[in-house]
């Protein structure tokens, strides 16, 4: 296996509640097309489905830059593949990514999401290397 940083960007904002959203990682589009990201890694969804879980369970907490102490915590994870999109009536998709929110108690951290300075986060993991056939 090997390290993966996922970064994303974020998406949506609730300023009263300090709540930040955004895809943590998008593994295929509408067509079913594997995405290379900007460092020419992709993600199966499968693999994707199983580090979510892994992450809701495991590491729920985030700081910045992955230091420090807890600045805030996991409040939404949805791994959206397209058969869960078909189970809630969504329209038909063959789209597969991992949509995160994350509650911030630091009011600095979310000044800075606000004000852009922090407009991507970053989720650390680690995935299994497979060689293409």
């Amino acid at each position: 296996g090997f390290a993966v940083a996922i970064s994303a960007e974020i998406r949506k904002v609730d300023e009263d509640e300090r709540l930040v959203f955004g895809w943590a990682y998008v593994s295929t589009d509408e067509s079913g097309e594997l995405i290379v990201d900007s460092q020419g890694d992709a993600i199966e969804a499968a693999e994707l489905e199983k580090a979510a879980y892994d992450h809701v369970l495991n590491f729920s907490a985030t700081g910045v830059s992955h230091e420090g102490e807890t600045v805030g915590k996991m409040v939404e994870s949805f791994m959206l593949t397209p058969e869960k999109a078909e189970a809630m009536g969504l329209p038909e998709t063959q789209a597969a990514g991992w949509w995160v929110g994350y509650k911030l108690a630091d009011a600095d951290v979310f000044a800075k999401v606000k004000d852009g300075t922090y407009s991507m986060w970053s989720i650390q993991g680690s995935a299994a290397e497979t060689e293409e056939s």
